[in-house]
């Protein structure tokens, strides 16, 4: 590693070892809530999907008709206004309804809303099509299809990466693109130009009577990726690199430390037509009707390959490893703060006990000398210019000037601009002088 880079790593770890470890212990402790955190999450959604299912896509219409019509009482409303006590006493009746002790009168009773927050977790199984795929003739397949810039593949989901890679070289000023970017002559952004691609597809059934299935009949459901930030299963279909030819502009900006690119990494991902993968999401209904799955915050997963039991062994490996990872975390912050503390502590009560000792000396050392002094006679050339009352047994640093005594000397250096009150040079410290 270059010398500034050593610099850099021994400042990173003094300032982890700061505090006889403390900031590593509060940076420790972070990052085992954050996994606690994270650990909670999978095992929450490890339980969730092992209580879901995987339901047929034919079958999502009647989950969306459940979840619309909601649990619900069953009371039949009055053809009219009540507006007596017997009338109210034959609707009873006839109803089967308890009523209560004091009746309403001239009020129609109402029926509880639906529940529209209920959400339903579902999984399904299907593959990718575009919804005219599932709807339009042979000749119209694939029509809202895209396809890949660089292979004749078509798909649902491009993401395009374009990552430009600079030169090591620093230039003269040893300035590296870290610290450009920190110092704001540059940003470490422009590196890496993403651009992705879709189209709204569904998830048709697999099962072999899909084939065969009537014309007029479709049975598929809406993926929405609308807020969806979870991982998609994408296929990598290109991966090159391009170098860069040098310029004439080139030799300045390696002379001057400016980054110049040596090579585009170009590489494309896609989802593509057919692939089988499996949704787990939360069910919800479009406005024509037709079921829609939609991504939950709640799950680290929303579209995978896997099918439900390799998603529940991948989870569970998962889950596994998040446990001991915070388990060992936490064991290592616990120490490490202990420890900090601990000393930390020990340290603290030392400067405390430093501290009344100095100051008990100086009590005692401040008595002495004015029970000495006050017994002799000083010359008016020997008082201290401060107090005029005791002998100059200070010498300040670093003009050297004795003209205080040690209580007024010390009165100085701790003041807030310590001064020499004879040529107002900066006081630094004192010396205490005895006379042989």
């Amino acid at each position: 590693m270059a010398g500034h880079e050593d610099e850099l790593c021994a400042a990173l770890t003094r300032l982890a070892f700061a505090g006889d470890g403390l900031v590593m212990g509060i940076g420790m402790t972070v990052l085992a809530i954050r996994t606690w955190i994270k650990f909670w999450s999978h095992s929450k959604a490890l339980k969730d999907i092992k209580e879901t299912p995987v339901t047929r896509i034919a079958d999502l219409r009647t989950l969306v008709e459940e979840t619309d019509v909601g649990p619900r009482e069953e009371i039949r409303k009055p053809e009219k206004i009540i507006s007596s006590q017997q009338d109210l006493e034959v609707f009873a009746t006839r109803s089967k309804v308890k009523m209560p002790s004091r009746p309403w009168m001239g009020e129609r009773p109402s029926t509880p809303p639906p529940d529209t927050n209920q959400q339903k977790l579902v999984i399904v199984r299907g593959r990718v099509q575009t919804k005219a795929s599932v709807e339009s003739e042979d000749s119209k397949r694939d029509a809202e299809a895209l396809v890949a810039l660089n292979v004749p593949e078509k798909a649902v989901f491009i993401e395009r990466t374009q990552t430009c890679l600079y030169n090591k070289w620093r230039g003269f000023l040893r300035l590296g693109s870290d610290t450009r970017a920190l110092l704001g002559w540059g940003s470490l952004k422009d590196q890496v130009s993403l651009s992705r691609r879709k189209v709204p597809f569904v998830l048709a059934e697999t099962e072999a009577h899909w084939n065969f299935r009537p014309r007029d009949v479709a049975i598929y459901v809406h993926i929405n990726l609308d807020e969806s930030h979870h991982p998609m299963p994408l296929v990598t279909v290109h991966h090159q690199l391009h170098p860069v030819p040098a310029s004439s502009y080139t030799l300045f900006q390696a002379m001057f430390g400016r980054r110049y690119p040596v090579g585009l990494l170009d590489e494309e991902k896609i989802l593509p037509l057919g692939a089988e993968i499996t949704a787990v999401g939360v069910l919800q209904t479009a406005p024509d009707g037709t079921p829609v799955v939609k991504s939950s915050k709640r799950l680290p997963i929303f579209l995978t390959e896997f099918t439900r039991e390799q998603l529940l062994v991948e989870l569970a490996n998962g889950t596994k490893v998040l446990f001991w990872m915070g388990l060992a975390v936490s064991t290592v912050a616990v120490g490490v703060l202990g420890y900090s503390i601990v000393k930390n502590w020990a340290k603290w009560k030392q400067r405390q006990q430093q501290r009344r000792s100095q100051n008990d000396e100086t009590r005692q050392d401040r008595t002495v000398d004015d029970e000495a002094e006050n017994r002799e006679d000083i010359p008016d050339g020997e008082l201290c210019v401060v107090c005029l009352l005791r002998r100059r047994r200070a010498a300040f640093i670093y003009c050297g000037h004795r003209v205080c005594c040690v209580g007024c000397a010390q009165r100085v250096e701790h003041g807030v601009n310590p001064r020499c009150p004879v040529c107002r040079q900066t006081v630094t410290g004192i010396v205490r002088v005895y006379d042989s």
